[in-house]
């Protein structure tokens, strides 16, 4: 039998994210260490990008990035659908992948690059897994230089001096929250994983998790989220249901608050900025720089449009909805302020992912 094949590394975040995807759904896959050589052979020529995972399909089809793949496979696979078909918590598990997809990169990077334990062990990591066939020595200095621009991406994303205590301060809150989620629910929707699951458990896992320094964190500040890290990484195939009558846990609404009070200017700033884009329908990766505010200290950091690509799944799903379950749903953002105002904040122009380049649409 051809099963997929799954070209990644146990040291990416979102390598993990779908690892743990196929696993749940139980999709037979081999797995293949994202080597130079396969770099060099495989995925520049497959996708026309530098960026892990990589699905080869098991009929060849080569798809670059999470979501597109999990929706590719979604299609393929129906049985156990990671998306809520109720509409609370179908919204709140899209949020909740936003999130973790986007935001979480944050602290995952922060504790990775700026602790000298995570560091050296990601640079150990690194080299393993560019040149598996190295002496330990050479890996070493093959992991150094693969590392510099992930080491060097911090200041980007708003990693620096001045925001360390907040960005530390917020995790903190952040795992207290769902400590005190996964104490009473085996998954942020009842026991099934959601594509809010998935979302999450990509830098939960793969930096925060799996790092020593924050792993050690992580089980002394969260067992149960430990715990649900665990559940996701072994996960019992297609198994689990959602919460009865669309129920979304009031345990979850911290966690919804602090995504809009951090990552919501930043998105809103994210769609002003790709609606005033000036330079032709193919956009950058970064176009400008954008501020945010983290546990009352502000910084700023680089306008990413891909953002914006995720939020546009939120905001098309809220959309869609009509009569009965919009009046739920409205009752639902009553609750987390803010949110309301921000999916119904129109989107001037749209971002469309097209064969792995960012596009946009023109402007008006």
């Amino acid at each position: 039998m051809i099963s997929h094949q799954l070209i990644g590394a146990e040291v990416s975040l979102y390598t993990g994210k779908l690892r743990c995807y196929l696993k749940y759904k139980n999709i037979p896959f081999d797995e293949v260490t994202a080597s130079r050589e396969v770099f060099q052979n495989v995925i520049i020529p497959r996708t026309g990008v530098r960026y892990i995972p990589v699905l080869i399909s098991d009929d060849d089809k080569a798809i670059q990035d999470t979501t597109e793949i999990i929706d590719f496979l979604e299609r393929r696979y129906p049985e156990a659908s990671i998306y809520p078909s109720t509409p609370k918590q179908n919204l709140v598990s899209l949020l909740l992948e936003t999130y973790g997809d986007e935001w979480l990169v944050i602290p995952a990077m922060h504790y990775r690059w700026n602790i000298d334990e995570n560091r050296n062990f990601a640079i150990g990591e690194f080299g393993r897994t560019s040149a598996p066939h190295a002496n330990k020595e050479e890996q070493v200095a093959i992991g150094q230089q693969t590392a510099k621009p992930f080491a060097g991406a911090l200041p980007m994303l708003g990693v620096k001096d001045d925001t360390l205590p907040a960005i530390e301060k917020s995790y903190l809150g952040l795992l207290a929250d769902l400590d005190r989620h996964f104490a009473q629910y085996s998954f942020l929707l009842g026991s099934r994983p959601s594509i809010g699951d998935f979302g999450l458990i990509g830098p939960l896992y793969a930096h925060l998790y799996r790092d020593p320094y924050s792993g050690r964190l992580m089980e002394a500040q969260a067992p149960n989220v430990v715990a649900w890290v665990r559940r996701m990484i072994e996960p019992a195939p297609l198994s689990g249901e959602f919460l009865a009558d669309d129920e979304v846990p009031d345990t979850l609404y911290p966690v919804l608050q602090r995504m809009l009070e951090e990552q919501g200017p930043v998105i809103r700033q994210t769609m002003e900025q790709v609606g005033n884009w000036q330079g032709g329908d193919q956009i950058d990766r970064a176009i400008g720089e954008v501020g945010f505010t983290i546990e009352g200290v502000s910084g700023t950091r680089l306008t990413f449009p891909y953002m914006q690509w995720m939020w546009q799944r939120c905001c098309d799903f809220y959309a869609s909805l009509e009569g009965e379950e919009k009046r739920r749903v409205s009752g639902m953002l009553d609750v987390i302020n803010g949110l309301e105002e921000l999916l119904e904040q129109p989107v001037a122009r749209r971002i469309h992912r097209i064969e792995n380049k960012m596009r946009v649409d023109k402007a008006q």
